[in-house]
């Protein structure tokens, strides 16, 4: 596939990096160099500019996180197969199939919360390994990570499951799908809770998801390296990565602020010789 061009302009470049570096910083100041953890720049509603823009050196940024099926379609035709893409967003189950399907380089779907949903997953992939064409050959045999969603925080607007559920979704997972690969686990917490927390104190919901993935390795006979942490946003990736976590997703803190849906471009036109 030849990636068509992207004008990048030269002063959002520069805002993007400096955004990135920052992050990147504090997440080395969290942590320990014993334990790397991913950064997904989540970035949904902007432009395919702005991906290319980090993606390219000095920081060849590989994880980019989006929510909405059709935007990361368009996205992933226009960028290069060398991205490692992360569905975030609530998963449709009649979009599971398109999803892992059409998507060769999805690395992770962070928000698998039902056994239907791997299952059209698992179909999908299978679709895209059954392909004899060469472009799908690259991802014959690969399988899809998954993490499962955990409703930590018992809000009825939140995906996810249950704590008490997230074992049995897990092991569905491993023993049923054979296209997936079990990644981790996932929660988005109540950001009232995050907004709470007082110093010294931990986020509830990390505290919960750490307990669900203790559960789920003791219950399936894993080793904790094998399950993941997916937990922390731009308000609290710092606790999140205190807690144990392997992956924090961090959008508007690296992109700045987004545009209503209705006005989101997936490409944006920079005119020569404007940075």
């Amino acid at each position: 596939m030849t990636t068509p061009s992207l004008p990048i302009s030269p002063t959002r470049a520069s805002t993007l990096t400096t955004n990135l570096t920052s992050i990147l910083t504090r997440i080395s100041t969290t942590t320990t160099p014993q334990k790397p953890i991913r950064l997904v720049a989540v970035s949904k509603l902007k432009p395919a500019n702005d991906i290319l823009a980090l993606h390219t050196p000095p920081h060849s940024h590989l994880h980019f996180g989006e929510n909405y099926l059709q935007e990361l379609l368009a996205k992933a035709a226009l960028l290069p197969q060398t991205i490692n893409w992360h569905f975030i967003g609530a998963l449709q189950t009649n979009k599971c199939r398109p999803l892992a399907e059409q998507v060769g380089n999805l690395w992770c779907v962070e928000s698998v919360d039902s056994i239907k949903k791997a299952e059209e997953l698992d179909k999908g992939r299978g679709r895209l390994w059954e392909k004899d064409d060469e472009e799908a050959g690259k991802w014959k045999g690969v399988q899809l990570r998954v993490c499962v969603q955990v409703n930590t925080s018992g809000e009825a607007e939140k995906s996810g499951v249950p704590p008490s559920e997230a074992a049995a979704l897990c092991r569905h997972v491993r023993e049923k799908c054979e296209r997936l690969r079990l990644q981790g686990v996932m929660t988005i917490g109540a950001i009232a809770r995050s907004q709470g927390v007082k110093e010294g104190e931990e986020n509830a919901d990390f505290l919960t998801l750490r307990e669900v993935r203790d559960k789920v390795v003791r219950e399936l006979g894993m080793r904790e390296e094998e399950l993941e942490l997916s937990m922390g946003m731009s308000e609290d990736f710092e606790s999140a990565i205190r807690c144990g976590s392997d992956e924090v997703r961090v959008g508007s803190t690296i992109f700045g602020e987004r545009p209503p849906r209705q006005d989101a471009k997936v490409k944006e036109e920079v005119e020569e010789g404007k940075s």
